[in-house]
């Protein structure tokens, strides 16, 4: 398996070893950031050269204490500085000027700057405007108090390059699946997302885990994942891919979320892929009946209002919290939202999410799950992840071979063929028509994994609502011959 896939993916492989490399768990660094560490400093298999990784770490990748002295070195001695860094930008339309955040040295937007002409050469690298990794050439605007109106001293950006080692090719992406089996291609994906597939018991331990990735690849997939604690949901949706936002409780407004009207910005959905409220039952809401009215018609069609401001985004929601043991013990049955915020305690609004992942079939995290050996590089992979979320044609693949029942529901219908949609991008890219898929493998792994997830929503509505939502079961999906 690791000579195989060595061969067929070539560069866009890393020996990853996280059981002996702990020293990145210190750095918050993203996967994608340690990925390219470990293979510029791997001597090889055996480890790491730590002495010049800790040198590079030390110059590129200064600590908040750090900061300090680079700030120093700029504003006293006017020397230009280079670090990789966390990055966002923030157009002032007010000013007509345009400035800068970096989140992890607390240096906020209200005293830096990008000059018209350096926005210019950089702009199209800063990622539409979500927090971006890349190198930064920064230096410093001196103030001039004698000036009308006085000018204040601020920290420039000279230069930016985005940073993305690959070039993505999706084509050749989809193809290369077609070198390996299903079991191999899952174990692979694990891997990529810096799991060990041996340490799972059998495939649907391996295949839950992996059913975290659907909102990565599939555009407004709405999931809820209640699980037991220590299972790396954390780990994976705020580390793995720098297309998604991690919140980790306190409070979610609906400013934040979708537009603020002070500061004329639209929120989180538009500018990232997933958006995943992780311990959803510490989080509070400043408006519960304004969020949900919000979270209604943005759920259902991708579209938000927020005064005389119409905005659309494709972003998909996760709700990620702790499941009570009472309710894992019924396999689904037992109130598992009971501890979910007030917010969600109505059907209308759980009924279009798009289904469950049973987190209870995923192990607590261990040594022996973490990964030991040749793995796709995390920063290729979720890349083309997010690739993936503009090809439709797995959509119209799914379309015709899903066979609908008269009067089925909407939102079942919907649920289950976008959740198939998102296991075939995940676990078939290959697939070009339906006629390259067989009835088993899309039955297996798309469309009853896909209807099982949604009846757990079904069984949680009927908790909630019995009287509109009581003894409405699945309509029963069939597949067409092709």
């Amino acid at each position: 398996m690791n000579e195989k896939l060595r061969n067929v993916f070539d560069g866009m492989v890393v020996y990853k070893d996280l059981k002996r490399t702990a020293l990145f768990s210190t750095l918050s660094l993203p996967s994608f950031m340690r990925d390219w560490l470990l293979e510029h400093f791997e001597v090889d298999e055996s480890g790491v050269d730590f002495e010049e990784l800790n040198a590079f770490i030390r110059e590129m990748a200064p600590s908040r204490e750090d900061w300090n002295i680079l700030k120093s070195q700029l504003v006293a001695e006017g020397e230009p500085v280079k670090i990789f860094a966390k990055i966002s930008v923030d157009v002032n339309i007010k000013k007509g000027e345009i400035a800068f955040n970096l989140p992890d040295y607390g240096l906020s937007s209200a005293h830096t700057l990008i000059d018209p002409s350096v926005w210019q050469e950089i702009k199209n690298d800063l990622d539409g405007g979500r927090e971006t990794w890349g190198l930064l050439r920064l230096g410093y605007r001196f103030p001039d108090l004698e000036a009308r109106p006085k000018v204040d001293g601020k920290i420039k950006l000279l230069g930016f390059k985005n940073f993305c080692p690959y070039s993505i090719d999706l084509e050749f992406f989809k193809d290369a699946r077609g070198e390996f089996e299903t079991c191999e291609w899952i174990d692979l994906l694990l891997g990529a997302i810096d799991y060990n597939a041996k340490g799972y018991v059998d495939k649907e331990q391996k295949l839950t885990m992996l059913t975290r990735l659907l909102p990565f690849v599939e555009k407004r997939l709405n999931l809820i994942e209640l699980a037991p604690k220590g299972t790396g949901k954390s780990y994976l949706y705020g580390r793995v891919s720098r297309f998604g936002w991690l919140s980790n409780g306190g409070v979610m407004s609906r400013a934040k979320m979708f537009y603020d009207q002070n500061r004329r910005r639209e929120g989180l959905v538009a500018g990232y892929d997933f958006v995943i409220l992780d311990e959803v039952q510490t989080i509070r809401f400043s408006d519960v009946d304004e969020m949900r009215a919000a979270l209604k018609g943005y759920l259902e069609q991708g579209t938000f209002t927020v005064g005389d401001y119409e905005g659309r985004a494709d972003a998909g929601l996760v709700l990620s919290g702790n499941v009570p043991m009472d309710a894992m013990e019924t396999d689904g049955y037992g109130n598992m939202f009971e501890t979910l915020p007030t917010v969600f305690h109505e059907s209308a609004l759980i009924d279009r999410f798009h289904g469950l992942i049973r987190g209870w079939n995923v192990p607590r995290m261990h040594d022996d799950l973490k990964i030991s050996g040749w793995a796709l590089n995390s920063e290729y992979f979720t890349s083309i992840l997010h690739e993936l979320r503009d090809d439709v044609t797995y959509r119209a693949i799914v379309d015709e071979l899903i066979v609908v029942p008269e009067r089925a529901d909407t939102r079942d219908v919907e649920a289950v063929k976008r959740v198939a949609t998102a296991y075939l991008k995940l676990l078939f890219p290959h697939v070009r028509t339906p006629g390259e898929i067989t009835r088993y493998d899309f039955k297996t792994y798309c469309l009853n994994r896909a209807v099982a997830m949604r009846d757990l929503i079904k069984r949680q509505l009927a908790i909630l609502d019995p009287k509109e939502f009581g003894g409405k079961d699945l309509p029963k999906f069939e597949i067409r011959e092709i």
